[in-house]
């Protein structure tokens, strides 16, 4: 009777009861579809379709993580939705719509570049999960995610909308899988933008400049968002050899310093 009263049972009734909140797993959910939805379209053929949703999967998964700071829902579960979506959405998706679209006349090289992709996805959405508190928070420690699958999508995306066809530029589909692969788990920082508080007032300037941003995308989406997330993955590097150069001129001019002394 003694063993029956002290044996634990095997779900905590208290957090049984806590649930799931409904809000920002139901843009996770709607990220998550998305996701899916591009690897279908992509084994359809229709590969335009299959970039867009990857985009619109991005703008859901920025989404769910707002609104859970804001509506003060985060939770254990919902990081780690978020982490299984995201694979799937901006790890596997990404990777078989550039295999399929460019890279499977390459052999080997082809597979081998999607999977560095899909590896580097996976690498990089673990270590993200194991150093969130470790990290300075204005910064993420390599391409995240979502950044990377939009620079794959957005060279797919463009190169159709220009009227050419995958294998025409599967060298240059391999490098970018590549890059962005290897980028995902290097250690160059990007900025993350995580301090902006939307609760907070702003200049109107700042909404001007969100204006003028959504009219640049509407003018030709694929050619500027393709632009803008080349030019936030080149940032990074661009950013961190800047700062190894003025360490190394800062050194150079504390070292005669140091010898006169």
């Amino acid at each position: 009777m003694a063993d029956q009263h002290s044996r634990k049972p095997l779900l905590n009734p208290e957090r049984r009861r806590r649930g799931i909140y409904i809000l920002p797993n139901l843009f996770t959910t709607a990220a998550l579809f998305a996701g899916f939805y591009a690897i279908v379209q992509a084994m359809n053929g229709l590969f335009e379709q299959a970039a867009v949703a990857i985009f619109i999967a991005m703008v859901l998964d920025g989404l769910d993580g707002r609104v859970a700071r804001l509506t003060r829902t985060q939770s254990a579960f919902g990081a780690e939705y978020d982490s299984l979506s995201d694979m799937v959405s901006f790890g596997a998706a990404p990777a078989l719509i550039m295999y399929e679209w460019a890279l499977k006349g390459m052999g080997k090289l082809g597979w081998m570049a999607a999977f560095i992709y899909c590896a580097g996805a996976a690498l990089r959405l673990a270590r993200f999960n194991t150093n969130i508190d470790v990290i300075d928070k204005r910064y993420f420690q390599g391409l995240p995610s979502p950044a990377a699958a939009a620079l794959v999508a957005g060279l797919v995306w463009v190169v159709i909308d220009n009227g050419i066809a995958g294998p025409d530029v599967r060298w240059y589909g391999c490098a970018l899988t590549i890059f962005a692969g290897v980028s995902m788990v290097s250690n160059v920082l990007f900025y993350s933008g995580k301090e902006i508080n939307l609760r907070k007032s702003v200049p109107f300037i700042v909404i001007i400049a969100f204006v003028l941003g959504f009219l640049l995308v509407s003018s030709y989406p694929p050619g500027v968002l393709f632009g803008l997330f080349l030019c936030y993955a080149v940032s990074g590097y661009v950013l961190g050899a800047w700062g190894w150069l003025k360490g190394r001129r800062s050194r150079a001019v504390a070292a005669p310093e140091k010898t006169d002394l």
